[in-house]
């Protein structure tokens, strides 16, 4: 156990210190930095740019979410059992096996408004214009989130599936209830603890989202993808402004660790 907390302080604690530490300066990340206490946090609520990313974050994940967990939970009840089962889990667990990169140049090719695959083959009829449309770009992001990460929903739907009782199933077939009220009142009620389960990973992970934004729109157009992780990283190193990014990086972790707790007591209460 000795090494594992040592191990935990070393890799975790004090990289945390130190961001706090250098959330209180105004440091540019070449110099010794000044100390200004919490003024980079008071900053925080005022920063219009702060603010219009951090709703930019809550509607890519009130996009992301419901998407993510539907389809999840569907693709999973409707292949449990299935002789394709195994193959359906395989095929759309391989999108999360592929290096977020790679995934992005094959959605760029195949989504570019100008001459990606999509729209060559439609004559621009199916094209999405990402390129000139916030709304468009936003959900760009949101359908590539939900594609990379919808694998693992449905291993996680499917594990739940498979601990609810036979029993329980087989007594409704033979008290007459029919396949869509068994989904209904029965296997999605008993799959509670699954959903609350991914509404925690998938929250942290809108929270957290970066990658996929930088890969493909840079934040634009307009900001209107800038989300909270991208407009760090922007202020950190493109502005150089690194101890207000600190300060933005320790608010975030405040924000994800409060969730996280507020998810985990439903969480507990489900099981």
């Amino acid at each position: 156990m000795l090494p594992s907390v040592l191990s935990m302080l070393v890799f975790v604690g004090y990289p945390l210190l130190q961001v706090i530490q250098f959330s209180t300066l105004d440091w540019g990340g070449t110099d010794d930095g000044t100390f200004v206490g919490i003024k980079n946090y008071l900053s925080l609520f005022t920063d219009a740019d702060f603010g219009h990313s951090l709703l930019t974050t809550l509607v890519f994940a009130l996009i992301t979410l419901p998407l993510f967990m539907g389809l999840s939970i569907l693709v999973a009840v409707e292949i449990d059992g299935t002789k394709l089962e195994r193959l359906v889990k395989a095929l759309m667990f391989m999108p999360g096996l592929v290096t977020v990169a790679a995934s992005a140049i094959s959605w760029y090719v195949l989504f570019s408004p100008d001459y990606g695959v999509l729209s060559e083959l439609s004559q621009g009829s199916l094209s999405l214009p990402w390129g000139d449309q916030g709304w468009a770009a936003l959900l760009l992001i949101a359908l590539f989130t939900v594609w990379q990460n919808l694998g693992y929903g449905i291993l996680v739907f499917s594990a739940g599936l498979k601990s609810i009782p036979h029993e329980v199933i087989e007594a409704a077939r033979v008290d007459g209830a029919q396949e869509s009220q068994i989904k209904r009142h029965i296997i999605i009620p008993l799959l509670r603890p699954s959903v609350v389960f991914l509404g925690v990973v998938g929250s942290l992970y809108a929270l957290q989202s970066y990658t996929a934004v930088f890969l493909l729109t840079r934040g634009g157009p307009f900001g209107s993808t800038r989300v909270i992780g991208y407009y760090l990283y922007e202020t950190a190193f493109e502005r150089y402004r690194l101890g207000y990014a600190a300060a933005i990086s320790v608010l975030v972790l405040i924000i994800t660790f409060t969730f996280a707790a507020w998810q985990a007591r439903r969480l507990k209460g489900s099981s």
